[in-house]
């Protein structure tokens, strides 16, 4: 479990396919690391393989690939991280499993004031469990719904801070992101669905 808080932005430093999938070796600025652990790249939750000065290794099996952007990662590429909430922790973001539920894609960016505006696509299935001035994670990071334009679109706006210390500022239109809904959202409309369908 997460908040949605990001600690470090980490480089890609190999990439390669083995027996556990496609691995990722991160460069980032950890200490304590243990095998086993998990870490949100990019708000997807992945197990620490090995570890070592400044480096780890996690990897994602075909049904990982299959929801999320790791497979187009390549060395060089920035992403944001997050190390597993601790008991006692401050919770200063949103509840965040680190279980992407689809990719979406960026429509426009466009500075406004002292704020950074981000349109993006979401995918059909989550559309409904947003809310104005509700929660969403992007990228692994915890946000609120600025606005809802139109159907299938989200607005984010971001602060300067979170554009200094995320890679929220590198986004463009084209680029695709990770989303996760906000979990109690997801499970309230599980509890609700028999009810909807009379």
């Amino acid at each position: 479990m997460f908040t949605g808080l990001i600690t470090a932005v980490g480089t890609i430093r190999e990439v390669s396919t083995t027996d556990a999938g496609r691995e990722f070796v991160v460069a980032a600025p950890y200490t304590g690391l243990s095998v086993g652990e998990s870490i949100a790249c990019n708000g997807c939750c992945l197990t620490v393989r090995t570890f070592g000065d400044g480096l780890f290794t996690v990897a994602a099996i075909v049904t990982t690939l299959d929801r999320t952007t790791l497979g187009g990662w390549r060395v060089g590429d920035t992403i944001n991280l997050e190390r597993a909430l601790a008991v006692g922790d401050r919770l200063g973001g949103h509840i965040v499993q680190g279980h992407v539920d689809g990719v979406g894609t960026v429509l426009s960016t466009e500075e406004r004031g002292d704020a950074w505006l981000i349109d993006f696509s979401v995918p059909s299935d989550i559309d409904d469990l947003l809310v104005p001035l509700g929660s969403i994670a992007v990228d692994g990071v915890s946000l609120t719904v600025n606005a809802l334009p139109r159907a299938g679109v989200c607005q984010l706006s971001i602060i300067e801070h979170t554009l200094r210390h995320t890679t929220l500022g590198t986004l463009r239109a084209g680029s695709r992101v990770h989303v996760e809904a906000d979990m109690l959202a997801k499970h309230l409309k599980r509890l609700a669905a028999p009810l909807l369908t009379h």
